[in-house]
């Protein structure tokens, strides 16, 4: 029986803060970078967008580090570990470059492109709102296979692969501390004074970068001599100034706030197959008031349940991982100490262990599902692949100063590469994904008549273009509707010949 305390820190959370804190720093170094890349100045990215992304950050700890704490109370266990948070990947992409990469190119003013920004991810907030509604629902009619398999899909790619290349782009630093971290954490190995894995493989990795030459001194001091400190401040009159430059693009909106809300539902139900059964909707209203908080403070990307809570539990994390990280992303972004700390840090020394998330997210796929579904979870990572392939060609061609429409798809499929079916295959991701495990699942189980209805959500939502199309609107995704439509109709008549054959014995 459990007669201590609950703990809001225990010596495990260690390495859980290492790996969440590298994570959120990678994506504020990232941030920042396209920000300042696509005409941002200086002064909105690090004295307003930033401070305002650390704020929003900290208030999702806090309240991951309430909903944790709860469940330690309520379960009476210390082994509860609090869902890690940050800001939302994708929509770091999509909303510099669809949003306020284009308000600036077209204005020229940086504040009305920011402003733009508030108002895209006030709307998309809202959206998140409004999927705590039916979240409940659709986590209890999916099966697990899709929501897991769709997950691995995510952390394979983007979540493994893209920092895996940046590992080996420099091995004596990142695969060095690549193998301390897997010697740790898969294979049990204790360091000499119990120093923790993820601490160790960062020490290694820094030790090893500023020995090779690797780490400039300079650079360093150049940073430390930039450090400045911001607070966020609220302005609802930012919102509504940028409403009328983002009216052309709140359509996109839509399928990035019903991506937060299938990643938000996936990454619930990893948590639970881990042992930690948190609430859908108060998880997704919390996601959605801090999106809207986030906004209302001056930053323009939503905040999300990460993926990669089976990977922390698995590290040692518990509750005061996420919390400390909260604080120390509001510290770090209010004192303006995001480059100094990654020019302290090589990022190769740290990106290891977004590679080892991926892995323990990716295995929980196959290992929480029954062996007749495995089939379902590959058909789920599929799409993850294609859509990290087409973020990579893009990316490429980007660098040379060109894109795929001014080169041909046909010129472009000419040498090998079909980039307009990698599109439409890759296009919305996480929920195509979940449509087809969701089908194949029900076909294992000759639930035909599931598998129908599957089709045809696949076909209203390519139809509209939440999946397989790059823009949303009315009829965008007809010829992928009209095929869904064919496919439900097959899956209809075999289950009407199943039907009629058991009638006949």
């Amino acid at each position: 029986m459990f007669k201590g305390q609950i703990k809001l820190w225990q010596k495990s959370d260690i390495d859980g803060f290492f790996g969440l804190i590298t994570n959120n720093l990678t994506n504020l170094l990232v941030m920042a970078g396209l920000l300042l890349g696509v005409g941002i100045p200086a002064d909105i990215t690090f004295g307003a967008i930033l401070p305002a992304v650390g704020l929003s950050i900290f208030v999702s700890s806090l309240i991951y580090t309430v909903m944790a704490y709860q469940l330690a109370k309520q379960e009476k266990r210390n082994t509860v570990t609090a869902l890690p948070s940050g800001t939302s990947v994708p929509h770091m992409f999509l909303i510099v470059f669809l949003i306020m990469g284009p308000v600036f190119r077209e204005t020229g003013d940086p504040y009305l492109a920011w402003y733009a920004g508030l108002a895209w991810g006030f709307i998309e907030g809202v959206i998140e709102l409004l999927g705590a509604i039916i979240g409940p629902k659709i986590r209890e009619l999916l099966p697990r296979a899709a929501m897991l398999g769709s997950l691995a899909g995510a952390s394979i790619t983007f979540i493994s692969m893209s920092p895996a290349m940046q590992v080996f782009d420099l091995p004596y630093i990142g695969f060095t501390s690549l193998i301390i971290i897997l010697l740790g954490w898969f294979g049990k190995v204790k360091f000499p004074f119990h120093v923790p894995v993820g601490l160790v493989a960062i020490l290694i990795g820094t030790i090893l970068g500023w020995a090779t030459g690797n780490m400039d001194l300079s650079t360093m001091l150049n940073s430390a001599n930039n450090i400045q400190f911001a607070l966020p401040s609220f302005s609802l009159s930012n919102i509504v100034s940028g409403f009328s430059d983002a009216a052309p693009f709140i359509a996109t909106a839509i399928p990035l706030g019903i991506y937060n809300i299938f990643e938000t539902i996936d990454n619930i139900e990893s948590a639970e197959v881990a042992g930690d059964a948190y609430p859908t909707t108060v998880t997704m209203v919390a996601d959605g008031a801090v999106s809207v908080l986030a906004s209302l403070f001056g930053s323009p990307f939503p905040t999300a349940v990460f993926i990669g809570h089976a990977g922390w539990k698995e590290a040692g994390a518990r509750i005061g991982y996420t919390w400390l990280t909260g604080l120390a992303v509001l510290l770090i972004t209010w004192l303006g100490l995001i480059s100094l700390l990654l020019n302290i840090i090589p990022l190769e020394a740290i990106l290891p262990i977004l590679i080892y998330i991926g892995l323990v997210i990716g295995a929980q796929a196959f290992q929480e599902v029954e062996l007749k579904y495995a089939p379902a979870v590959i058909l789920a990572i599929i799409p993850w692949l294609a859509d990290w392939g087409v973020n990579m060609i893009q990316n490429v061609l980007s660098a040379a100063g060109t894109d795929a429409p001014t080169i041909g798809y046909e010129a472009i499929a000419a040498a090998g590469l079909p980039i307009s079916g990698l599109i439409i295959l890759g296009s919305g991701a996480i929920v195509t994904g979940m449509v087809w495990a969701s089908i194949l699942s029900f076909i294992i189980d000759q639930k035909f008549n599931l598998a129908a209805i599957g089709a045809v959500i696949g076909g209203v939502l390519s139809f509209f273009g939440i999946i397989h199309v790059e823009s949303v609107g009315i009829g965008v995704g007809s010829e992928m509707a009209l095929s869904y439509l064919l496919v439900s109709t097959i899956l209809g008549v075999v289950n009407l010949m199943r039907k009629y054959n058991r009638m006949e014995e």
